[in-house]
């Protein structure tokens, strides 16, 4: 791979120029002796004095700097980065949507509530569980919400429990959950095939147990074989299994979690379901559960009256409001729309496509550096980058020299379990060449990486910027803008 120079963009406030306007504001039509003497500045506001043309040109360059799924193959794994149908932007952006306002009344939003109603029931099909909420606005806030289901199931039946068993392997947003929801997280480990150790478990479920909070497939990839004998076991302490959905794109319309034992579970619509996510949103966290767990989900929820839909507050047991309103509704119609377009075949052949993807590169790729385990895999596989450190390189480096050959880099030192981990989710998404060229690139790095180590170590070498202390970043932000030498 030839290196090349780092792109460069100034600053916005380069372009400055003292008296260059982009807008053309009316006069001020409110007498200035009508304001308050605080409310007037004394100075105009250090902003950059730039033409619509320089500002537009800008930030249209800023953006081509960016890696992005539109871009770049985004083979995160654990994360399901896969491409977004234009069909789903387009519906989320139509006004008969985009327009309504949260306050109009029922009977103004007839449409917008059948779809959430179908919704609700598309999703109850999909996870094999009769009732569905779709109030938490993201995947981690739906987790704290079927854990506060859970926490509210027990109070009503006396209370006492005190632990959540959490896979070692698991996210790290389920100790988070659980402990936020009053819990003690319990470290439930792996065996040697990558799984849950079963008698592990069985030893740590007792009388004290609120949930297992597993995921299937875990994040290592692999699907929990022995699922009904450890959802058997934790009913059998008195416990509910929750299962985080964050992989449900390996198994979506092949196997429901509802049918292997699982009492409660979350989606992730921006994960298997289309809406595109990153940067913090948007996102939504639709919940799934049992017959016996309905009275606690969240209120309000879309119910059928004679023929209209309305919605409803009539949930006693409730565990009340989790978010505004009835949910990230923009994100919930592009679930609709994936869902109604892919049909049930289309589902299904969507998560085999991408366990085939996932087994192919992982074919390719175990050939280079050891797989984590033997196990077989489905979307998604982890390799051990362990044995580069014979030659001065780490898999952060690999990921960081992964960036010059025009790819994102996959996820790494996750799950924890793995020595210098390289998680690995093509997606159904990706074509057969694209796989080909990563394989390509990650065969080039590391021959470089035993060649001429310094190159891989010293990437990435063609962004904008180059390897930046991300400990130090995360612990000490600054950000600064210095014009003629001083800091602003």
């Amino acid at each position: 791979m030839t290196d090349t120079k780092r792109p460069v963009e100034p600053l916005v406030f380069e372009y400055s120029r003292p008296g260059r306007l982009g807008a053309a504001l009316p006069e001020l039509d409110v007498p200035e002796a009508m304001l308050p003497a605080g409310a007037l500045r004394k100075a105009a506001p250090e902003l950059p004095e730039a033409s619509e043309h320089d500002v537009v040109r800008h930030y249209t360059r800023l953006s081509r700097l960016n890696v992005c799924v539109d871009t770049h193959f985004y083979p995160l794994g654990s994360c399901t980065m896969k491409y977004n149908p234009r069909a789903g932007e387009r519906l989320a952006a139509d006004e008969r949507l985009a327009a309504a306002h949260p306050y109009q009344a029922d009977g103004d939003v007839q449409g917008i509530l059948q779809i959430l109603w179908d919704l609700e029931r598309y999703l109850a099909e999909i996870a094999g569980l009769p009732h569905v909420t779709l109030a938490p606005a993201a995947g981690a806030h739906g987790e704290v919400t079927g854990m506060m289901v859970i926490a509210a199931y027990h109070r009503d039946r006396g209370g006492g429990r005190r632990k959540v068993l959490i896979p070692d392997s698991a996210h790290g947003t389920n100790p988070a959950s659980a402990a936020t929801c009053g819990y003690e997280a319990v470290t439930v480990p792996s065996g040697g095939d990558g799984r849950i150790d079963v008698e592990a478990l069985k030893r740590l479920a007792g009388a004290d147990t609120a949930a297992l909070m597993v995921t299937n497939p875990n994040t290592l990839g692999i699907f929990e074989s022995g699922i009904r004998e450890i959802a058997d076991a934790i009913h059998g302490a008195g416990a509910l299994v929750y299962m985080d959905g964050a992989n449900l794109n390996a198994i979506m319309g092949i196997a429901r979690p509802g049918d292997f034992g699982v009492d409660v579970m979350h989606f992730n619509p921006h994960k298997t379901f289309s809406t595109p996510h990153g940067s913090g949103g948007p996102g939504a966290g639709p919940v799934a559960v049992t017959q016996a767990l309905e009275p606690y989900l969240p209120v309000p929820f879309v119910a059928k009256r004679a023929s209209a839909f309305c919605l409803s507050a009539d949930r006693p047991k409730s565990i009340g409001r989790v978010r505004s309103f009835a949910g990230n509704i923009a994100v919930l119609v592009r679930a609709y729309l994936y869902i109604r377009s892919m049909g049930p075949e289309g589902l299904r052949r969507a998560a085999e496509t991408a366990v085939l993807n996932s087994d192919y590169l992982r074919a390719k790729l175990s050939k280079l550096l050891p797989a984590a385990y033997a196990t077989p895999t489905l979307h998604e596989f982890v390799l051990s980058g362990r044995r580069l450190a014979k030659q001065g390189v780490r898999t952060l480096d690999v990921a960081k020299r992964l960036l010059d050959y025009g790819f994102h880099p996959p996820t790494v030192y996750f799950p924890l379990v793995v020595e210098e981990a390289l998680m690995i989710e093509p997606t159904e998404t990706e074509s057969l060449e694209t796989l080909d060229a990563f394989a390509a690139a990650f065969a080039a790095i590391l021959d470089e990486a035993a060649t001429r180590p310094s190159i891989v170590t010293g990437a990435p070498h063609t962004m904008p910027v180059g390897r930046l202390d991300e400990v130090k970043a995360a612990r000490e932000p600054r950000l600064v803008w210095r014009r003629g030498g001083a800091d602003a």
